[in-house]
């Protein structure tokens, strides 16, 4: 397990390197805006500038913003979840203020495209491995826990705000740029990562008891165990049938490698849910 995380925070340390380097030298100088809060970082860094003459960088602005964010999850989301949107924020802004600040293309369509991919690669990389790049990612699975909206609903506002502002302050061109980010981005993160909100494990193991005690002991979730019998071995078997949201299935599979590595487990997505699916903070009467 050393190794694995190991390996995980230098996976999160270069998702924060492509994120710096996408803002640094593709987005930036072009005016366009990523999403989340690099993109609410990049505005009001902009404006501060270009209306009051005050120079503030997006790193300093980024690592300010996730102060507050960073706090709530830590007591809210889950100290490990937080722990690497901690190092992924505390990395983008080192990167941030170390890479310069150049104008690669002076096509700000290809601006545009390039940075929404290599931004993509960078948190699609990072979310795959179960942490963040912080800011919005923590609010919006933090409100989809207590609301059970789709956390897409949370990134769409904020992002539209983003592209609206845009359009305001700057050229409306600006905003159709920025919106072509916003889609290359989540094009790339959903190329990346698992894009469904929620999914349907099914596992397949020997030890079915100590596997469900140990997935109620990390996250909130129903757990259906059903009989099954190998085909090939004609051992008895027992199936756990439960369904979660995608910021959880990095956890799951971590369970299910440390209770049982043998375990079979499919994952599938799923398009909807009738009746009681758990949300953070209720209680099953």
């Amino acid at each position: 397990m050393f190794f694995i995380e190991v390996k995980r925070i230098f996976a999160v340390i270069f998702g924060s390197f492509l994120v710096a380097l996408s803002l640094n030298f593709f987005l930036i100088n072009a005016n366009v805006y990523a999403s989340g809060f690099s993109g609410v970082a990049q505005l009001v860094s902009s404006v501060l500038y270009d209306y009051f003459g005050i120079t503030l960088s997006t790193g300093i602005l980024l690592l300010v913003m996730n102060i507050p964010v960073v706090i709530l999850g830590w007591f809210k989301v889950g100290k490990g979840f937080t722990i690497y949107s901690i190092v992924s924020v505390a990395f983008m802004t080192l990167f941030l203020e170390m890479l310069p600040i150049l104008s690669v293309s002076d096509d700000i369509i290809l601006n545009a495209v390039a940075g929404g991919v290599i931004m993509g690669v960078g948190v699609g990389y990072t979310l795959k491995l179960g942490a963040s790049t912080g800011g919005l990612d923590i609010i919006a699975m933090l409100l989809s826990r207590i609301n059970d909206k789709p956390i897409g609903t949370y990134f769409l506002v904020l992002n539209g705000i983003i592209i609206v502002m845009a359009g305001i302050l700057y050229k409306p061109e600006n905003a159709l740029y920025t919106m072509l980010t916003l889609y290359v981005t989540t094009a790339v993160i959903d190329a990346l990562h698992t894009r469904h909100e929620k999914l349907t494990a099914m596992i397949v193991t020997l030890h079915a008891d100590e596997l469900q005690q140990a997935i109620h002991q990390k996250m909130v979730r129903g757990i259906t165990i059903l009989p099954a019998k190998g085909a090939y071995s004609k051992e008895d078997r027992h199936m756990l049938y439960v369904v979660i949201t995608r910021y959880e299935l990095y956890d799951l599979e971590k369970i299910i490698t440390e209770v049982d590595p043998k375990a079979f487990t499919n994952i599938v997505q799923t398009v909807g849910i009738f009746g009681f699916f758990r949300k953070e903070g209720e209680v099953v009467e």
